[in-house]
């Protein structure tokens, strides 16, 4: 497809914007309903959506097809609904600026991957990124060391965060061997319906039922989240490198501390303000830049290969 990179940046940005500010949507309502009925709400209207768009295109995946690949496609639906499960779980010990300075670890994760399963070789601006990234958390979390001696309310919440992260990995390369096959859009399609049915026993349906007006327009929002942001980045990928799309979206735990300030000045009676001091702040610039430096490093660093 023809390069359009004004498109491509905005429908990155959209991405970075919605993943960003998720969280904060998810824990109001939260309050009124349970991890696991929020994720099926927004898996079915996910798949629903999904599956409307690519009947209308032909292009649904042919069963045929995906009888070789039930086992990949078993382990993607595992891992993304257990990162959906435990991202939304965390959200109930910690605040979402907190919660999503995390989301870096499953590129990271997917990198070492890469190099135990496919062979790949880490770059110099990867093992920087890498380095940047452990720096950074420890200055994020810098006056929160005594809260990880013990077991409690902040610890789980990090916990359930991090391995959110670490098990989108699973999905993440299940996705990366099933492309050789169907496209992204299919594959999400498998993976939301598979997550959906996942998710059907343990979902109570009456809570939406308990909602009031202002938490039903965030539980909402949360189940269009799902396909505003994996659709804009779909799009993104149409239309722009895959480097640069990269980049933008590790803007998302940016975004997410600063949506919280915002809604929090607009509306202080249903919005925290991030519990942040100025060297968390740094910390979590200097985690993107390792983002960033992973994922364009190798055009910023000169190459040992080059003659």
């Amino acid at each position: 497809m023809k390069q359009q990179p004004l498109l491509g940046f905005i429908f990155a940005l959209i991405t970075a914007m919605a993943w960003g500010s998720l969280p904060i949507a998810l824990k109001q309502v939260l309050s009124a309903m349970n991890a696991q009925t929020i994720v099926w709400y927004r898996f079915v209207v996910a798949t629903i959506a999904l599956f409307i768009l690519l009947a209308y295109k032909k292009q649904l995946p042919e069963l045929r097809k995906i009888g070789r690949y039930v086992w990949l496609a078993l382990i993607g639906v595992l891992g993304l609904a257990g990162n959906f499960l435990l991202f939304s779980s965390s959200l109930n010990y910690i605040e979402p600026s907190i919660a999503q300075i995390f989301i870096h670890l499953s590129s990271f994760g997917m990198l070492i991957c890469g190099v135990f399963i496919f062979k790949e070789t880490l770059g110099l601006h990867q093992k920087i990124g890498i380095v940047l990234l452990l720096i950074g958390l420890g200055l994020f979390f810098n006056d929160s060391f005594e809260a990880f001696t013990r077991l409690n309310q902040y610890s789980t919440g990090v916990i359930l965060s991090v391995s959110a992260a670490l098990i989108w990995v699973a999905y993440g390369m299940a996705q990366k061997l099933m492309l050789r096959k169907f496209n992204s859009q299919q594959i999400l399609l498998m993976m939301y319906l598979g997550c959906a049915l996942v998710f059907t026993p343990m979902a109570e349906f009456s809570q939406v039922q308990a909602l009031t007006p202002f938490t039903l327009i965030c539980f909402i929002y949360c189940c269009l989240n799902t396909l505003i942001g994996y659709g804009s980045y779909a799009e993104a990928l149409n239309r722009w490198d895959v480097s640069k799309v990269s980049v933008v979206v590790t803007l998302v735990p940016l975004f997410t501390i600063f949506f919280s300030h915002l809604v929090h000045t607009l509306n202080p009676e249903h919005f925290s303000a991030p519990e942040l001091n100025s060297i968390s702040y740094i910390g979590a610039f200097i985690v993107v830049c390792g983002a960033v430096l992973s994922a364009i490093g190798h055009k910023l660093l000169p190459s040992h290969s080059a003659k």
